[in-house]
């Protein structure tokens, strides 16, 4: 089958899902000698209007997972601006370590529903977003040997496609389950939906940094310890403050830390769908 174009989409609050889809979609646009271009939806100003692909692209989209599933807030989003007429794709779930539970088929259910052919897929480890001490520092080298490899087979089925395949078969629930329940150290539910980031103003320069990253629009340039708008805990504004004046407090999201921290630190592999 014949592609013109690789494109990279995602959702990448701190970088992570970036890394994997481009590192990805680089190596099928490599392996297929044609131009990979980028869409990166993670700040409000991007999400304008819909973007719409063709026969002749092909759609690495890339999400992380938030709670087993394609985060919440950006869950309408998906469904409802992107337009396939067409065009061949993979999801890609980029997970923090312990699993990417039904976002992998949630992603390629709503590109099928939009009229893409997944051809596809992955649910990809990547560093916990809420600890440096889960899967630090991945993708690491043998994760990125699997996935410029898995990107060749890809590549490789591209090529000898003849007509339109059945949806790629992945792991998960169909119909979708609930989002997983974060549970903290005492093994009960913990509720911190409501937590948002604290300032240590002793040490923000007022750099407005946090607020330009913030992918919610949530936190004021003017006073960036005000938190105006809702928080999706993505660590955005903690990861990128260069002066790390950023941190969350919260009794519940703590503890629900040290639970991963107890029991996700041993090494998960990702997995590849082709």
């Amino acid at each position: 089958m014949k592609i013109s174009s690789v494109k990279a989409v995602f959702f990448s609050p701190t970088g992570n899902t970036e890394k994997v889809v481009s590192c990805i979609a680089g190596q099928i646009a490599k392996q297929l000698g044609v131009p990979m271009e980028t869409f990166d939806y993670t700040l409000p100003k991007n999400r304008q209007g819909k973007k719409s692909y063709g026969q002749m692209d092909l759609v690495v989209f890339g999400t992380p997972v938030y709670a087993g599933r394609i985060p919440n807030k950006m869950l309408p989003y998906v469904q409802n601006n992107f337009e396939g007429n067409g065009a061949l794709a993979l999801p890609i779930a980029a997970f923090g370590n312990r699993s990417f539970d039904n976002a992998l088929i949630e992603l390629r259910n709503e590109l099928e529903q939009n009229g893409f052919h997944t051809i596809a897929g992955a649910g990809v480890v990547t560093s916990h977003v809420f600890s440096d001490k889960i899967a630090p520092n991945r993708p690491d080298e043998k994760d990125l040997t699997e996935l410029r490899g898995f990107a060749d087979a890809v590549a490789a089925k591209v090529r000898g496609l003849e007509s339109i395949p059945a949806p790629i078969d992945v792991r998960g629930d169909d119909p979708i389950g609930p989002y997983y329940t974060p549970l903290g150290m005492d093994g009960k539910p913990a509720k911190f939906l409501k937590a948002k980031p604290k300032t240590d103003m002793d040490k923000c320069k007022g750099c407005k940094l946090c607020a330009q990253v913030c992918p919610m629009g949530s936190i004021s340039e003017a006073a960036p310890q005000v938190v105006t708008g809702i928080c999706i805990k993505c660590q955005a504004c903690i990861k990128k403050c260069p002066t790390s004046a950023k941190y969350f407090d919260d009794a519940a999201l703590l503890s629900h830390v040290a639970m991963l921290e107890k029991n996700y630190i041993r090494r998960t592999e990702s997995e590849f769908f082709v």
